[in-house]
């Protein structure tokens, strides 16, 4: 192998936690399938299988969890419940980007970590009260559409914050204080409790306030997020299986088929968009949230009421992810100021 050949040592630490957490899963994988005789599953839910190839990438590369690839695909285009739709996604997310997590870490790939400890705090609390309070009363048209109106109003927003391709971005949280973690909090309850209707959200709403109202950029935002989603599906697949009446049976048998293919494709869909631009993974965003949105307008049957909903999410997304702009754009403004006297303690902080 020649000198140009060899891999760096990031790379081979990439390609190192990448095969180690791959080959743990898969080992605990096959005791499953032997010992259970399942492998009879691949005949009728293969389709499952391909879609999470795509999925799981997708995963790992953006702020988009794997469930926001699954949800809208099963319940749109397989006709598969918003119950069952969502429990897969919190279980096949609590191992794919928990490989993820894991690679983003072991590779140090940059995070912002007061966002993961105080956004985990709340999205816990939320994706318990969206599983108990608010599933079970919602609709199955109504379900998919929220979904859908939610991730179009966020990519308006970020679409919006990107018209300038050099827009000042941070690293980190500056000047961070108690109400800035209640405020990630927050946003974390609100982000689980949708983590709890479709299986993905709180990492859209976290990327959302970091990237918006933190300024912080996408290449940092995104791994966080990433890591974020991890910790709440596994918390909902716990809260479910345990308390909320186990997950769909169905679910179960989804997920054997998703499990080898997942826990490599996050993994490398993170380490695919360590070197791309943030702009790059905003393009990803838009692509997808508008493929889906436009499919579900020509598959999900639509009514006057479900328009109606559908405009009042969008119209409020915009709105939330606009007041985070603004936000935003008053901290920067601060931090040109007064960013080299944070260390004040009698400083007033935005």
């Amino acid at each position: 192998m020649s000198k140009a050949e060899v891999p760096s040592p990031p790379a081979r630490r990439a390609i190192h936690s990448v095969v180690g957490v791959a080959a743990l899963v898969w080992a605990l994988w096959l005791t499953g399938m032997v010992n259970g005789d399942r492998w009879a599953l691949f005949a009728d839910n293969w389709f499952m299988s391909v879609t999470m190839v795509f999925g799981s990438f997708i995963a790992g590369a953006t702020s988009e969890g794997g469930g926001a690839v699954a949800f809208p695909v099963m319940t749109m285009l397989f006709k598969i419940p918003p119950p069952t739709a969502r429990d897969f996604s919190l279980m096949i997310q609590a191992v794919g980007m928990t490989a993820a997590a894991a690679t983003i870490l072991w590779t140090r790939i940059p995070v912002e970590r007061r966002a993961l400890v105080w956004g985990s705090l709340g999205g816990a609390l939320g994706v318990v009260l969206g599983i108990e309070l608010i599933s079970p009363h919602l609709p199955p048209a109504a379900t998919k559409m929220t979904f859908l109106s939610i991730w179009l109003s966020f990519s308006v927003a970020l679409f919006w914050i990107n018209r300038s391709a050099e827009r000042e971005v941070r690293d980190k949280i500056e000047g961070f204080t108690t109400k800035h973690g209640l405020l990630l909090a927050a946003t974390g309850v609100i982000g689980g409790a949708i983590s709890g209707l479709t299986g993905s959200g709180l990492d859209i709403l976290t990327f959302s306030l970091l990237v918006l109202r933190f300024r912080i950029s996408e290449k940092i935002a995104t791994p966080t997020s990433v890591i974020l989603m991890a910790i709440n599906a596994a918390v909902g697949f716990l809260w479910k299986s345990r308390w909320g009446g186990g997950m769909a049976a169905d679910a179960w048998s989804y997920w054997w088929v998703c499990v080898p293919i997942v826990v490599v494709g996050a993994p490398f869909g993170a380490r695919f968009i360590r070197d791309r631009s943030r702009l790059f993974v905003a393009g990803i965003l838009y692509v997808s949230i508008a493929i889906q949105f436009i499919a579900g307008l020509l598959i999900i049957p639509q009514t006057v009421g479900l328009a109606l909903l559908s405009v009042s999410v969008f119209t409020g997304g915009v709105i939330l992810f606009r007041l985070m702009a603004l936000g935003g754009e008053r901290r920067l403004e601060w931090l040109r100021t007064h960013g080299r006297r944070l260390e004040r303690p009698n400083l007033p902080r935005t």
